[in-house]
């Protein structure tokens, strides 16, 4: 596969060619740089080609052009206009043309990539891509929106055989253009293959590349618009696994609901009786006990961050220099303006909706001081009403989507460095800004990772006792593939892309889906239970700060109930140890110790038999939540039977180390787990007790196993008082 259908780019490699061309330049003498030239559409002779009109456009300003090949790249899709290498005075002469809108001097800055493998430790050389054959042979059907198949992420050149066990078929025709994109972006992000020269808008190029490059893919479509039908879904996961997929992704969700009413519950319970690992999305709500598809046997994702940022920066008329957030999709550099700040009116002074004059804001970078993160969309409406040449916004939080298709040059200052400027701007009686530069990617950005504040936590509405999200991962600007359909407008023109950046949690779970590609690549007889255990019990909670994951909704120490077991570490899920396995018999279990009824249970089990060995809802998961009653003489203790399974060495020996907490003891039966075999299991009881006079907040602590090479078999452990 990919996608089985030829490829056909809208342009030529752009990128790749640009960046060669790019580091061309800086070997010419230092009088030449690049520069991007905007022209005006509409000004070309109708007899001329886009590069001719723009070779004779350089004709006008130098006799050499052709000679010396000034031209570097004619643009026609990602905007109007070429890129060119010139001289100052070269630069002053096509300002006086009537066809020039605008010119800039290109920004290299860092390469673009999606940078989330690099960032999850996957590499050429070792670890799971190499142990996986980069998922060769797995087959990953994502349930959502369609897939624009032209895309080079989904090039069938150098793949391998589609698997024999495959039954599905392909449809190319897919008439709903306007709502591929999501899709076409999550499936090129769990197993797309690596495409150099991947850039959102043409500034900047790099790779491209999904999690398990050489998985095959399968999109099903389920959505023509913005909204999913639950039987169109339930469909598309009945179909799935007729045709023989090996992980299912779904990057949506339905309100919680009980098992039996939820429908990817029901359809991913099927899925696990034929081997098929489901992951799904966490939510995006961002708040305490909002996760979405938190059935026990989906693997359950919540997004984090990543050690890489978009950002600008700025330079005052007084030397400071400040780096801010900008999703602005142009590397523009202003130089030179005034700046304008509404002192003495506090509408103006924060960009109040219809508080600004253009008379007084033109040809200004227009400065809005900090009026709270669910004012700032407000701030960017009336920054466009006004036609602000630039602006900066103080504000330490950004809410969900605010950045996204910026078409304005528009940078974010944190608080910190906002009153400094606010300083300035009050005793300066000319304030001028010196500088602004645009699309800067900084790379090791501390904290990270960090979970985003969209993330939707637990504790897990439908079933308390079962922590969700299971894991994290990568889901903020994430860069892949998107169709290359006009995107944004930016003054007169808009703006097409082939990749582009979005967050959510839509964006962390087909990372997931493609590293478990990989594992169960690695390791064939792994259940979808044994996967998800060694991405949990491997996954980290400590960030490049050394500290404790935080939550960048509240700007503290996150917890088990917005990050599961933590955020995953692919190339140590690949050899985890231990692992709690499960199969369908347990899952029956779980349901019949939820008490349903025998309408409810053929609902959700899609048969009319089952057998009820034990009526429990203690799985053999590997993490432990406690519920307890905050009556007075309800228990203060729960104990939870568990059983690992040895896939390490022959001869392991796991010592327990417990992590306690002010109101919460956890005692293991056994401090040591010896191993003689490969596969052989063990079993343990933790207890966990409560104190008597804990405060209603959830409680945390950890149970890890430790083996002579140091494999850490980590789980998190909560305590709820209900």
């Amino acid at each position: 596969m990919h996608i089985s259908m030829s490829f056909n780019r809208y342009t030529p490699s752009v990128l790749s060619w640009l960046l060669l061309l790019l580091l061309v330049a800086n070997a010419e003498p230092q009088e030449y740089k690049t520069y991007i030239i905007h022209m005006d559409h509409s000004q070309k002779p109708s007899f001329l080609t886009h590069e001719s009109w723009h070779r004779s456009t350089l004709h006008t300003v130098s006799k050499t052009a052709d000679k010396q090949d000034q031209l570097l790249y004619s643009y026609k899709n990602v905007m109007h206009g070429f890129s060119a290498r010139l001289k100052p005075s070269q630069v002053s002469e096509i300002k006086k043309s009537a066809a020039h809108v605008a010119i800039h001097e290109e920004s290299l800055g860092k390469l673009l990539t999606t940078h989330s493998p690099k960032f999850l430790g996957l590499r050429r050389s070792s670890g799971l891509w190499p142990a996986s054959s980069y998922g060769e042979g797995m087959i990953i059907g994502l349930i959502d929106s369609g897939v624009w198949p032209e895309s080079a992420s989904f090039n069938d050149q150098g793949m391998p055989p589609i698997p024999q066990r495959w039954k599905g078929k392909c449809d190319n025709n897919d008439s709903a253009r306007d709502h591929i994109g999501h899709g076409t972006h999550t499936l090129s992000t769990a197993g797309g293959n690596h495409v150099a020269g991947a850039s959102q808008f043409g500034y900047a190029s790099g790779l491209a590349r999904g999690m398990a490059p050489r998985a095959h893919l399968a999109m099903y479509k389920v959505s023509n618009t913005d909204e999913v039908a639950e039987s169109d879904v339930l469909a598309a996961m009945d179909q799935a696994i007729a045709d023989g997929v090996d992980i299912m992704s779904l990057s949506l969700g339905f309100e919680q609901s009980p098992y039996f009413r939820d429908v990817i519950a029901i359809g991913s319970l099927s899925a696990y009786e034929k081997g098929i690992v489901v992951v799904c999305s966490a939510g995006n709500d961002g708040a305490y006990n909002s996760t979405l598809n938190g059935a026990p046997w989906i693997t359950t994702v919540g997004a984090g961050t990543i050690d890489r940022s978009f950002i600008g920066t700025v330079t005052l008329g007084n030397g400071l220099i400040f780096e801010g957030r900008s999703t602005f999709p142009e590397s523009v550099l202003i130089t030179n303006v005034s700046f304008y700040h509404g002192i003495g009116d506090p509408m103006k002074k924060t960009c109040q909706l219809e508080s600004l004059n253009k008379n007084e804001t033109i040809g200004k970078v227009v400065f809005c001081d900090y009026a709270g993160i669910t004012i700032i969309a407000k701030q960017i409406s009336e920054l466009y009403r006004i036609g602000a040449l630039a602006a900066i916004i103080v504000a330490d939080k950004i809410p969900f989507g605010t950045l996204d298709d910026l078409t304005l040059p528009i940078l974010v200052l944190p608080l910190s460095s906002g009153g400094s400027v606010r300083e300035y701007v009050k005793v300066e009686p000319k304030p001028e800004v010196m500088s602004m530069r645009f699309v800067l990617t900084s790379l090791g950005t501390k904290p990270a990772p960090e979970v985003a504040y969209f993330s939707s936590s637990g504790p897990n509405p439908i079933s308390p006792g079962i922590l969700k999200p299971d894991v994290i991962a990568p889901g903020v600007d994430v860069l892949a593939a998107v169709p290359p359909f006009p995107k944004i407008r930016i003054g007169d023109y808009t703006s097409v892309t082939e990749y582009a950046l979005s967050s959510g949690t839509s964006m962390s779970t087909p990372h997931v889906a493609g590293v478990a590609a990989l594992l169960k690549a690695a390791s064939p007889n792994w259940s979808p239970a044994a996967i998800r255990s060694a991405l949990m019990t491997t996954a980290y909670t400590i960030n490049n700060n050394g500290t404790t994951l935080t939550n960048q909704l509240y700007d503290g120490p996150a917890t088990p109930l917005d990050y599961g077991a933590g955020h995953i570490n692919p190339n140590k899920a690949v050899d985890p140890g231990l692992i709690y396995d499960m199969d369908t018999q347990d899952y029956i279990d779980f349901l019949c110790g939820l008490g349903y009824n025998d309408t409810e249970m053929r609902a959700v089990l899609r048969r009319n038999q089952w057998n009820c060995t034990q009526n429990k809802t203690d799985l053999n998961y590997p993490s432990f939540v406690a519920v307890f009653k905050e009556e007075p003489n309800s228990p203060r203790v729960k104990n939870f039977s568990r059983v690992v399974t040895n896939v390490g060495d022959d001869q392991s020996v796991f010592q327990a180390v417990i992590g306690n907490s002010t109101w919460l003891r956890v005692i293991v039966e056994l401090n040591t787990l010896t191993f003689t075999t490969k596969y052989q299991t063990q079993s343990f009881v933790v207890s966990v007790e409560i104190d008597g006079n804990a405060p209603p907040e959830p409680t945390y602590g950890y149970l890890k196993w430790i083996d002579q090479r140091n494999r850490i078999v980590s789980s998190p452990i909560v305590a709820l008082i209900s």
